[in-house]
């Protein structure tokens, strides 16, 4: 789930997700088949990051994943409601010794591809081979790099021998990384580019529409999994800024957008000031960081991120920039999460200049410290700019930093922030599944999505490993903490916000309460169209 995306959060549209849906009504023939149009800002599309935006093996990004999450089957998946994975695919899975280091599944009976090809045991050990082999750098294989080997035998069983223990691997399996591709269609050593897709999951994919920005999907009737599917097409329809988008739903040229909704556009629906549209709000887990270049001559050096630290005014930025849409952020590991420390809050407490100046002081940094923030350049009605504003205004103020801003292409962000050309930049993060080492380990383990200098050798060695060997996660949160306690001296991320969640329907689509799960991906056959539970 970027996871999944070097683009900020506050980028109205680069971190929004795609809904759509449509119904088999029941209140009037009109409404039989009706497709249920959603709206978003977020665009797929081929570029250099996302040469192949529908292959699991290449796509890294909210917008992708949310549509092969509904085209593609994976073993498993997450549950409707609350965070442990259930079966799709598989009829049963398990780890099959104490270690937690072997992983067996038993398929369904009678599962197809939408091509019609028989998707067997050989697909899977095929798709987990071809993502490792592929690689792509900055893609989803650091996912499923802990697979040793992954064997199928008697037709119908898959085995994982995983170089170390780890409890989160069913979690992992549940992501659209592990989808299921066919093994006579996609090619075994490189990416099928562009935006076709053969999946066996709820949705096929009828057709991308790129001149008319459109996606359309249909119902899947040979879909064998768990999830009814209650509608019969989807029709996504994508916007240059959220103001667009927002107002496209307000006129009924949509049914239902979610993310890409401003705080203003919250107020007025919480203040009920139209009665026909219906805003649903959940916790969110997507949280919002500054990423510093560490092998950077400024940056680089540990006093002048921990000085930057003590400056940061949280409270400040949620309350003038993300108004009710967001809360302060003082840890890796989102408030919410099983593992969950106000590290960042316990090691420099509310902003304070003078232990600011002390800490650049003793370690003999000349002031004012100049550095430049980059962050990807917003469309309209995205509070991005006003956000790196605000954060250059709290860093000049105090005398001690010389900060610039500068907002660089979309289109190029991403590559350029893994090659490391920013100093600071802003980076988005959506869980890839519901569990604290989701938040630690991507950005510290070795080969990380940030593709980060830093390293830290009893975070890589010692605290990950033994977070992993424990199926009670409760049983590792002494280990979640000591590993956000040490980022948090060390300042090679800075965390800044978590956001809340939200959908917004027209009040004659129901399902929208389920039609996000545990990792903010959407569960586009939840919806449907004036029919209730």
């Amino acid at each position: 789930m970027n996871r999944r995306t070097l683009a900020s959060p506050a980028l109205a549209g680069l971190l929004a997700s795609v809904l759509a849906a449509c119904s088999g009504g029941v209140d009037g023939k009109e409404d039989e088949g009706k497709t249920i149009v959603v709206g978003t800002t977020a665009r797929v599309a081929v570029t250099e990051d996302t040469p192949a935006p529908f292959d699991p093996a290449a796509s890294y990004d909210i917008s992708s994943w949310n549509i092969m999450r509904n085209t593609f089957q994976t073993l498993l998946r997450p549950p409707r409601s609350g965070t442990e994975p259930v079966t799709d695919a598989a009829e049963k899975c398990g780890f099959t010794d104490k270690q937690n280091d072997q992983y067996s599944c038993t398929l369904r009976k009678g599962l197809t591809f939408s091509n019609g090809n028989k998707l067997t045991a050989e697909d899977v050990a095929f798709s987990t081979k071809r993502l490792l082999r592929i690689n792509l750098k900055g893609g989803p294989a650091s996912l499923l790099s802990n697979v040793a080997k992954v064997e199928a035998g008697g037709g119908d069983k898959v085995v994982f021998q995983l170089k170390k223990p780890d409890a989160t691997f069913p979690y992992k399996l549940a992501t659209p990384a592990a989808s299921i591709v066919d093994s006579q269609t996609y090619p075994a050593d490189h990416l099928a580019k562009g935006f076709k897709g053969t999946g066996s999951g709820p949705y096929v994919l009828d057709d991308f529409d790129a001149k008319g920005h459109k996606v359309h999907l249909s119902r899947n009737p040979d879909y064998r999994g768990r999830p009814e599917v209650k509608n019969e097409k989807i029709e996504l329809r994508f916007f240059k800024t959220s103001n667009a988008v927002q107002k496209a739903l307000d006129s009924g040229d949509i049914d239902v957008m979610n993310r890409g909704i401003s705080s203003k556009f919250v107020e007025r629906l919480e203040a009920k000031q139209d009665d026909d549209i219906e805003l649903v709000e959940q916790p969110g887990q997507g949280a919002q960081y500054l990423v510093f270049d560490t092998k950077d001559k400024t940056v680089g050096r540990r006093a002048v991120r921990q000085a930057f630290a003590r400056v940061v005014d949280r409270k400040e930025l949620v309350s003038d920039v993300y108004a009710r849409t967001a809360e302060p952020l003082y840890s890796l590991v989102p408030g919410g999460l099983l593992g969950h420390t106000n590290s960042f809050f316990n090691e420099y407490g509310e902003p304070n200049v003078k232990a600011a100046k002390r800490i650049l002081s003793e370690a003999r940094v000349k002031t004012p410290v100049k550095l430049t923030l980059h962050y990807a350049r917003p469309g309209r009605g995205s509070a991005a700019t006003k956000e790196f504003g605000l954060l250059k205004k709290q860093l000049n103020d105090t005398g001690l930093f010389d900060a610039t801003v500068k907002a660089e292409s979309p289109g190029s962000y991403s590559s350029a922030a893994l090659k490391g050309q920013y100093q600071v930049y802003g980076f988005g993060w959506l869980p890839d599944f519901p569990d604290a080492d989701n938040f630690i380990a991507p950005f510290l383990e070795k080969n990380n999505v940030l593709n980060s200098p830093y390293a830290n050798k009893e975070i890589r060695e010692e605290l990950i490993p033994r977070t992993r060997r424990e199926p009670d996660r409760a049983d590792a949160t002494s280990s979640f903490a000591r590993a956000q306690n040490i980022v948090a001296n060390d300042v090679p991320v800075l965390p800044l916000w978590q956001g809340k969640q939200y959908i917004a329907a027209r009040d004659n689509i129901t399902g929208v309460e389920w039609a996000l799960n545990s990792s903010s991906l959407l569960q586009l056959w939840e919806l449907d169209r004036g029919r209730s539970e």
